[in-house]
């Protein structure tokens, strides 16, 4: 009878020697696909010195808890620096035992406080299994570009002039190491924890950006333009941004030639497993089809669509206004925006699973009209085809060759052209009265519609209007994120690097909004100047002592109070005095009487 197996000896951890360094390793084992014979590899957990101390690595920083606590390490091993690290200590003030240090905080402070005031950092702890070792990587590598607006390439070098929140050097291989960690369940996990925060009926604005990407092995940059017209390929990153706690709280990518609204779908299914319920969607007229309507009725959604004013049902309500000279009679004013509305109930139904029928729940339309824009819009269009005619004209004149159908459209499109079919060479052109009367009657109309509210039209307006903060968040991304290029080649690491770039965009969204709805506004001019300004603050670190933080004064003290943080202890201007007043023993003396003349 054959030895039975051991369950525990994958989980044996044993010494391996190679290219004269020590590991300590395991050897789990596998079944080679192509010979069908078991084999086993050697993992490795961290190095052994000659004492044999084990000093863990990456792959045992990066594990979960439940993995490490798989590892049998042999009992005569000096296991000291797995305690300290920080999710293995016990509560308390660790001892500070490294050398002396003097370092840059100031700005590490203030994105650390944020951090535990959005609740991302207590997230991540979660999303992790309390692994702090890689939550602490993971948001310094999120507040390394808002802070440098550098690549990752600097991050070791950074980190010696930084109290960063985490103590390890942050190599590329670590980083590269970290990002491929990052898993579909990881992210699925954090978006579900952020829905949790949400408030009912919370707005929140979809959109849609190009990225172009550096490297050429990525599945989703085959296709699609960027609009840099630079010749890289592309990928479209899609968020979600709640206007009211002003941060993001979903994001997505989709390949370089998916259309805004055939990305719609994957995004209503995903916001659904992740548990984004009652809250109220913002979309541009990108999203807007009727495959998207429908979709919106029949999941039950509350949103709030730009349309198209081309789309059948908006031009006969245009139509039915009839002709009018400064503005339509049957529409009211907002005083404040100069803006003519009228909002109308519209029934619609859509057949569900089998041959239920669903109503679409209070859709209304909103349409508005904007007296100024009419007018711009209808000088601009006498121009247009003022400049179209005579380039035609001298086409005509010179017989030109005329480029394809697609341009011919794009350029001429006021006008019907006829050319050889063989030579391509123009024949003669006419106005096309159709589509000019049709572009003249809908100038100055713009419109909305919404499913599932009881607004009124400008309540409606109101509400888009919000979504200008979002593009403000793609502009932020772009720029002081760095994230112009996607700057990694495996499928793994960009998944990583997404993750991490949400997080990074949740500390600084609220940075921004902090510094744009506080006093702060009229002293900064951007949230980079808040961060530059707290940036001398230090923190001072001596062998076997507590770390001292340098004082907080002029503006830090303002940042501080328009945040809401306090200041660390010690640190503050204001100082209460600590003297202590000592009596002598025995009975109080009895209370002095004030003689009054009468």
């Amino acid at each position: 009878m054959t030895r039975p197996i051991n369950p525990n000896s994958q989980y044996r951890v044993k010494p391996h020697t190679t290219n004269g360094y020590t590991y300590a390793s395991t050897q789990p084992p596998y079944v080679n696909p192509e010979t069908g014979k078991k084999k086993y590899r050697y993992i490795h957990w961290g190095t052994l010195d000659e004492a044999m101390k084990f000093i863990p690595g990456s792959r045992y920083v990066l594990a979960s808890p439940e993995e490490r606590a798989k590892l049998v390490f042999p009992d005569g091993w000096d296991m000291s620096e797995v305690g300290k690290l920080s999710g293995a200590r016990k509560p308390g003030r660790p001892a500070y035992e490294a050398g002396d240090t003097n370092c840059l905080y100031g700005d590490i402070w203030l994105l650390e406080q944020v951090a535990l005031k959005t609740s991302i950092r207590q997230d991540l702890e979660k999303v992790f299994d309390g692994n702090k070792e890689m939550v602490d990587d993971i948001l310094t590598l999120a507040m390394f570009p808002y802070i440098t607006k550098y690549n990752y390439s600097r991050v070791v070098r950074w980190q010696r002039l930084v109290k960063a929140p985490s103590n390890r050097e942050l190599t590329p291989a670590h980083i590269t190491r970290l990002t491929q960690s990052v898993t579909e369940k990881h992210r699925m996990d954090l978006l579900r924890l952020r829905a949790a925060r949400l408030g009912p009926g919370e707005v929140c604005a979809v959109d849609s950006t190009s990225r172009c990407a550096c490297g050429h092995s990525l599945a989703d940059i085959k296709w699609g333009k960027n609009k840099e017209r630079l010749p890289l390929e592309q990928t479209v990153e899609v968020v979600v941004y709640s206007l009211a706690s002003h941060m993001p709280v979903y994001y997505r990518t989709f390949p370089g030639n998916i259309p805004d609204s055939r990305s719609l779908e994957t995004i209503l299914a995903d916001l659904d497993h992740a548990g984004f319920s009652n809250i109220i969607l913002v979309t541009d007229r990108g999203y807007e089809s009727i495959r998207n309507l429908e979709s919106y009725i029949l999941r039950g959604q509350a949103m709030v669509m730009c349309t198209k004013t081309q789309q059948k049902h908006v031009l006969s309500k245009i139509e039915d206004l009839g002709e009018f000279s400064a503005r339509p009679a049957s529409m009211s004013i907002d005083p404040e925006t100069r803006i003519y509305h009228r909002q109308y109930d519209i029934e619609y139904e859509v057949q569900s699973k089998g041959r239920a029928i669903k109503k679409a729940d209070r859709l209304k339309l909103c349409l508005y009209f904007d007296s100024i824009r009419r007018s711009e819009e209808l000088v601009q269009l006498d121009i247009d085809i003022h400049k179209q005619e005579i380039s035609l004209a001298k086409m005509l004149k010179e017989k030109a060759v005329l480029d394809d159908d697609n341009t011919l459209k794009r350029h001429y499109c006021y006008f019907n052209i006829s050319y050889n079919q063989t030579t391509r060479a123009i024949e003669s052109y006419d106005l096309n009265k159709k589509k000019v009367t049709k572009a003249r009657k809908m100038s100055g109309f713009f419109s909305i519609t919404t499913h599932k509210l009881n607004f009124s039209a400008m309540a409606i307006f109101e509400i888009y209007r919000l979504r200008d903060e979002q593009e403000k968040y793609f502009q932020q991304m772009k720029d002081q994120m760095v994230s112009d290029r996607q700057r990694n080649w495996s499928e793994e690491g960009k998944t990583g690097r997404l993750f991490i770039l949400f997080v990074s965009l949740i500390l600084s969204s609220y940075v921004r909004y902090v510094w744009k709805s506080t006093e702060l506004f009229e002293h900064f001019t951007s949230s980079l100047e808040v961060l530059d300004e707290m940036r001398p603050i230090r923190c001072i670190e001596h062998t076997n002592k507590a770390k001292f933080i340098t004082p907080f004064v002029g503006d830090q003290v303002g940042i501080c109070r328009a945040f809401g943080f306090d200041i660390p202890e010690g640190c503050s201007p204001d100082y209460v005095s600590k003297q202590t007043f000592t009596h002598r023993r025995g009975r109080p003396p009895k209370k002095k009487t004030v003689e009054h003349d009468l």
